[in-house]
């Protein structure tokens, strides 16, 4: 197989060549037919989450078609079509597992950071922990749908039945998920870096009832506000913007560190909240929701050799939508 490999936190990945990975009990191989490149990806090169353990194959947004099953494997066939979210497995045995919030699992595998990922021809998953998808869907624009569409949609349940939903940093996330919350009739508010007019412009050719910079205040109040953009400052920022009793939602998995602000922003039962990974339920939601049928992702396609490229460019924000590597 070949993969981009990330052999030291902070430097440019290498490309290697090997042999196909073995496949134990309760796994599948896959041949790798897109995975897109997400803001998680970078934060594990730049070495901005712990215990990032080198060599690793970066990529957690996995289409791929079986090729190889292992022993005990009975609900997935050669030739079908899967998905590999971050969340590569759990322990099953924690308090968190046992309370159906595998989420938060104390001893989590998670792909492309401490399990092999889909930077690469092959992967190999864990079977359970698979997303069974159609035979007939785009792999490269499915690919996004795992990570930046599952964290968005996980986002968007704990922005609850919030009506004006302001999103800040429109990047993959936002606008899979600001298409779902206008199929659900609500009214959506786009964030960007200030002067990003292309950034604007494409939230306003999806549908959102507005769109600026994250340095000025929203027409009207919102609701609730989801934070994608890694950047604390964001924080006050959008309580600053929001309704009595509303709630802001930091979807990251990092972000830098959050300001001090006056306390007059969190009063009046205003809420932050945050979202840590995704649970297997959140995928077969995602997927079975009828809002999220159909839904576009705008996409820039890579080689897998031009993996270093397309992480640049994601972290200098030189393009809309989601970056994807087709091996």
């Amino acid at each position: 197989m070949r993969a981009m490999v990330l052999e030291t936190v902070g430097a440019r990945l290498v490309l290697k060549e090997s042999a196909d990975p073995r496949v134990h009990p309760g796994e599948v191989l896959l041949r790798v037919l897109a995975c897109g490149v997400c803001r998680t990806d970078l934060h594990v090169v730049d070495g901005e989450l712990p215990n990032v353990r080198t060599p690793i194959i970066p990529g957690h947004e996995i289409v791929g078609s079986v090729e190889q099953a292992g022993e005990g494997v009975e609900s997935l066939e050669p030739g079908m079509l899967v998905g590999v979210p971050w969340l590569g497995g759990t322990c099953g045995e924690c308090v968190y597992c046992a309370q159906g919030r595998e989420n938060l699992c104390d001893h989590p595998e998670f792909t492309g950071y401490t399990r092999p990922g889909g930077f690469a021809s092959h992967v190999v998953a864990r079977a359970a922990y698979c997303v069974r998808l159609r035979d007939d869907v785009d792999a490269v624009a499915t690919a996004p749908l795992l990570c930046a569409g599952l964290i968005g949609w996980r986002c968007l349940q704990r922005a609850g039945d919030a009506f004006r939903i302001g999103l800040y940093g429109f990047g993959a996330a936002a606008h899979i998920i600001a298409q779902v919350a206008i199929r659900q009739e609500r009214e959506v508010f786009a964030f960007t870096r200030p002067g990003d007019t292309i950034a604007q412009s494409f939230a306003s050719s999806l549908g959102c009832t507005w769109a600026g910079g994250s340095d000025v205040l929203p027409p009207r109040p919102l609701d609730a506000a989801i934070i994608f953009a890694p950047v604390g400052a964001l924080v006050p920022a959008a309580l600053k913007a929001l309704h009595k009793g509303g709630r802001v939602v930091c979807g990251g998995i990092h972000m830098s560190d959050i300001p001090a602000f006056p306390y007059r922003l969190l009063w009046e039962e205003r809420e932050i909240v945050s979202v840590a990974n995704l649970t297997r339920g959140d995928a077969y939601a995602f997927f079975d929701e009828p809002s999220t049928a159909g839904v576009e992702t705008r996409v820039k396609r890579y080689a897998l050799e031009d993996a270093n490229e397309a992480l640049a460019e994601l972290r200098e924000g030189r393009f809309s939508g989601a970056a994807v590597l087709v091996p």
